[in-house]
């Protein structure tokens, strides 16, 4: 199967394993699990980590892309066309534009969310497959 993580789950895969649920972490550490990052997650990182409501993450010497890879999991870009296409998501009432963002590459690559977010659920009518328990 082919994951794609939110970005605390992509963080507390890092640095707080114990956090996630068993399943997510079952998936999450089986290596026949394709398990993708969004550069949307990196993002959102660099701009949380620099206005201080988000230690750094991955080690010292390392960026969050370099801790990803060395966990084995896959880096993608957004493409232009993903990001031209998000208003296409039906769902009018959650508005986090990494959230929508990441949600909408989920659909788009056919990749199923790990995340603990309950808002995430209003999103399954425009396709997008959940995984957190």
């Amino acid at each position: 199967m082919r994951y794609l993580l939110d970005t605390h789950a992509f963080i507390w895969a890092l640095s707080a394993p114990a956090k996630l649920l068993p399943k997510a972490r079952k998936v999450i550490e089986d290596p026949e699990s394709a398990v993708f990052v969004s550069s949307v997650s990196f993002w959102e990182i660099a701009i949380k980590v620099r206005s201080k409501r988000l230690a750094p993450v991955g080690s010292p010497s390392s960026s969050p892309v370099e801790a990803a890879e060395s966990m084995g999991f896959f880096p993608i870009a957004l493409t232009p066309v993903e990001a031209a296409t998000q208003g296409n998501l039906t769902e009018d009432s959650h508005f986090d534009p990494f959230d929508r963002m990441l949600i909408w590459q989920a659909i788009q690559r056919d990749l199923t969310l790990i995340s603990r977010d309950p808002e995430f659920a209003k999103f399954k009518k425009d396709g997008l497959k959940l995984l957190w328990k």
